[in-house]
């Protein structure tokens, strides 16, 4: 299901709770809602759907990516500074980003997984992780 996007800022701020099978319809609507903007977004955290928990949606190239308790376990030693959007708030705004990052998680069937993520697909990530611990940038 398409949920509208979260504007609320309180509510965006709050850290997301871990996620759990009981959250699978949860996560579908997240990945649906992300491809309902493919136009104008990338990826997705619950929490801008209006939903608490810690799972976020992203795209990688043409592939949309699931990750339900994501937790970024490395980072590079080098970062650069960019400006970001997000539906969730209005404008850009300036912030620094790790050039790759490795993340745990489970994925749409709740295995565990790693992938490492770099460039613009690692700044995605990133920028989702933030909202589950309830920053805006």
């Amino acid at each position: 299901m398409i949920r509208p996007i979260v504007k609320d800022i309180l509510f965006l701020q709050r850290k997301a709770e871990k996620a759990s099978k009981k959250d699978s319809s949860a996560g579908r609507d997240l990945v649906e809602t992300l491809e309902s903007h493919h136009e104008d977004c990338v990826g997705m955290a619950a929490n801008m759907i209006g939903i608490g928990k810690a799972i976020i949606a992203i795209k990688d190239g043409n592939k949309t990516i699931l990750m339900y308790n994501p937790e970024i376990t490395k980072t590079s030693d080098t970062s650069y500074d960019t400006e970001e959007g997000c539906l969730s708030l209005f404008g850009k705004r300036p912030c620094r980003r790790y050039d790759w990052v490795e993340v745990r998680y489970e994925d749409e069937n709740f295995h565990k997984k790693k992938s490492r993520f770099k460039g613009f697909t690692a700044e995605i990530v990133q920028h989702e992780m933030d909202h589950l611990e309830g920053i805006l940038i």
